[in-house]
């Protein structure tokens, strides 16, 4: 199995490296000092297990969790024993490892994660599709029911196959549509085109680094077409 090592901890990192070179079927890709790193690096690579401190600042263990669209297998890692019940409320997390971890403990994660299968790809159930546009509202059927969505509300639009997923502040949607439809109807004042995927809400964006945005808790990827059109939208001083 791939995997990848996220702690704080330099110490840390080592000893959780240290012991997956102990287990032939674990090849150790990266190791991370945070979360915000490995969010960039699994934004264009596949792992199949993460070794995940919990406490690690500005992103906890979960904090970073839920910005997986579709987790690997993961294995918490920590000091503190506080949270194992809450670990097991995630189906991605497959055990709990309270440092210091002995090779035998840390084995016995090992033969989980091997042991759980992949969880097949839900499907949306309802067809969903863009509309019409109102002034501030966006329209969407859903059930042969028109439902609006506050335009300004929405932070980011991903493509996603034959559909398109709508994040806004209170819910996202999965729509039955293309990137190109909902980017017409959406105001080019706030929204941006940063990626062939993805379209942001420029007034949402926390931070830029390199080629990415961060909104939210997402970390959106920048095409280098792309990036000169964001740089020119953005108030600088």
């Amino acid at each position: 199995m791939n995997c990848i090592v996220i702690d704080d901890e330099a110490t840390a990192r080592m000893i959780i490296s240290q012991l997956c070179s102990n287990v032939p079927s674990l090849n150790v890709l990266e190791e991370f000092p945070n979360a915000m790193q490995a969010i960039k690096y699994l934004n264009q690579k596949e792992v199949d297990l993460i070794f995940l401190d919990i406490h690690m600042p500005d992103f906890t263990g979960f904090d970073f969790i839920e910005t997986l669209k579709n987790p690997p297998k993961i294995v918490l890692t920590t000091s503190d024993p506080n949270f194992a019940i809450q670990a097991f409320e995630y189906d991605c997390i497959v055990d709990y490892l309270v440092k210091p971890i002995t090779q035998e403990r840390f084995q016995k994660a090992i033969d989980k994660a091997e042991a759980k299968q992949s969880k097949p790809a839900v499907i949306a159930s309802k067809a969903e599709k863009v509309e019409s546009t109102s002034g501030n509202d966006l329209y969407v059927n859903i059930d042969r029911r028109l439902i609006k969505i506050d335009i300004p509300s929405i932070y980011l639009v991903e493509a996603k196959g034959d559909y398109i997923q709508v994040k806004t502040e209170d819910k996202n949607y999965t729509v039955h549509s293309t990137l190109k439809k909902i980017e017409d109807k959406l105001p080019d004042s706030l929204f941006l085109k940063v990626h062939r995927s993805y379209i942001i809400n420029i007034q949402k964006i926390i931070d830029i680094e390199d080629n990415s945005v961060l909104i939210k808790k997402d970390v959106i990827p920048v095409s280098r077409s792309n990036r000169p059109e964001l740089m020119k939208r953005l108030n600088l001083l």
